[in-house]
Formats: structure tokens, sequence, C-alpha cells
């Protein structure tokens, strides 16, 4: 079965190059006839792993190709990947496999709801990519991905595919902890590196703002029925930390190259949830209301 991938950025991008190397079908969705010519230009996309390049020639195609959708890989941003499935929708095939790569939550939930005969399965990954030009992607980091359905249902059997593409992936029958986790992480380190403008190591030096905001999301955490993370959330941040010292956030990344964030799927989801919950976070909306307040004066979208 043919996979297709929206969205050609970094993570994207390094999906269907390793789907393509080995030797499965990939079509990439490319969103206008200007970014389909210059890619048919480029002769496909390269990988950079290790050192080592290759190019694969990837057939490229526009939202409106008519070939059926079966298998639909989404890498668009959070605030993208809704109404980049719109697109689609006279191409979805009846009980179409949907899989969602994207950070924070809500934007699953809704995707879910309004395509109800897809099977939507999340993914959360600690992969690591960079594009280094419009059609060259970097493996920088080596993770895992995590698999799931949030409403259930046994692992699909081409997970044997993404082994075979050399794609690090694991089912898990708790996909939804895993993105709460990754929010909860996201929600501590990225708003605080876009506001001290920092690398993710020297937040060392803030060690106190990291722990009121962790003294707040693990509370956060366990209403929402993740309890293990919510035990050992300070901890795991500062493992990220450690294990990223030389990064920039992706959120840091974002308004440094005058991009929309996903703040609306962190910080904002954060809140709204603990605020209908009735869990008190004052200082994950004070520090909501600060990173809005820093993007509306760079001109960036603050939602």
């Amino acid at each position: 079965m043919t996979w297709h991938v929206l969205g050609a950025g970094a993570l994207g991008s390094l999906w269907a190059t390793r789907l393509a190397r080995a030797g499965l079908p990939v079509r990439i969705i490319l969103r206008s006839a200007e970014r389909l010519a210059d890619y048919r230009q480029a002769g496909g996309l390269t990988l950079e792993e290790a050192g080592q390049t290759s190019q694969q020639a990837i057939t490229a195609e526009l939202p409106d190709a008519p070939n059926p959708i079966h298998r639909l890989l989404v890498a668009c941003k959070a605030y993208d990947a809704e109404p980049a499935i719109a697109q689609l929708e006279a191409r979805l095939a009846p009980g179409c496999e949907i899989l969602l790569l994207q950070n924070g939550l809500g934007s699953q939930q809704a995707i879910a709801e309004r395509w109800p005969l897809a099977r939507c399965i999340s993914v959360s990954s600690t992969e690591g990519a960079y594009r280094d030009g419009p059609t060259r992607v970097v493996f920088a980091g080596r993770g895992q991905n995590w698999l799931g359905d949030p409403d259930g249902g046994c692992a699909p059997g081409w997970l044997g595919e993404l082994d075979r593409a050399g794609i690090p992936n694991a089912w898990s029958d708790d996909i939804l902890g895993r993105l709460w986790r990754k929010l909860a992480l996201n929600c501590a380190i990225n708003p605080l590196t876009v506001l001290h403008d920092c690398r993710n190591g020297e937040l060392r030096q803030h060690r106190a703002q990291l722990t009121a905001l962790c003294n707040e999301l693990s509370p956060l955490l366990a209403a929402c029925g993740q309890h293990a993370a919510a035990a050992q959330l300070e901890s795991d941040v500062w493992q990220v930390i450690e294990a990223t010292a030389a990064n920039y956030s992706s959120m840091h990344q974002d308004v440094r190259l005058g991009r929309r964030t996903e703040i609306a799927y962190l910080l904002g989801h954060a809140c709204t949830t603990a605020d209908a919950l009735g869990v008190s976070v004052p200082r994950l909306h004070d520090l909501h209301d600060r990173l809005r307040e820093y993007l509306g004066l760079r001109g960036l979208p603050t939602d």
C-alpha cells in the first residue's frame, strides 16, 4: 500500500526518504504547483545521515491528484493539519488510516472527530531532523516513535514496513499518555527558551522557574489520569534538557525564523484543560500570557 506523506518538512521528509530507500511505495503531497515544479527540478529529496547523503526520486503530487489515499502520514504543524487533510477529503478511501505526527494535543482530537470513518493513529516522536534546503533533510538525532490508537485496537501489520525502513517504532496501548508527557515537557522547556532567548542547556540558570512550572504541570497530569508522568515530570524535564543542552527548542527556532508557533496546542491546551478540570495553574497562565505578548510584539500569531 502506498504511503502518502502530507507535509514535506523535516519529519515528513525524514520518514519519506527512509520508506523510499527501503523500496516501499511513497508519494509526497505538496501544496502548490510552484513547490511541485521546484521539487521536480531538484529530482527528489536528499537525506543526510551519519555524514552520508542519498537522493530519493519520490513521486510528488498536488492535493487534487485523482488517486485514492488509503494510508496518510500527516507531518504538518498542528495548526495546519486539519485544513490540509480537508483538501484531500474526496480522496480518502473508506477506512483509511491517518497517522498524525503533530506536537501537543487538540489537533488529533479535532481530526478524529471530523473524519470518524478513518482510523487515526497518533505518533509521538523523539527523533531529530532539520531541513538544510527546500528538498534536503538532515537526520540530526536518533530516537523513538511511539504509535497508538487512542480509541484502542490492535497494532497494524505494516509496522514491519517501518522496521524494514529503519524507522524505530513501538506500539503503545497508552498513546495519550505519551502525548501528554511530551506536551508537559514542551510546556516546561520551550516557552522559557523563547523568553530567555537561549539554548536548552542554558535553562540551568532558571531552575526555580522550571520547578514552579513542574509543580503545576504534575497535578494537571494527575488530574488527566497520567499519574506515571506526573510522578517523575521534573526529573524527565532535566533529562531532556541535559540530552539536548546544545540545541535550540523547536519553538525557539520557529520564533527566530518568523514562523507561527504551536502555542495553542501546547500551553494553550494545558491551560484550557486545567480550567475545565478545576486545576489551579496560575504560573502556566502567566507564562502563556507572557509568551503571547512576546509573539505579538514580534508580529507573530498569538494562537
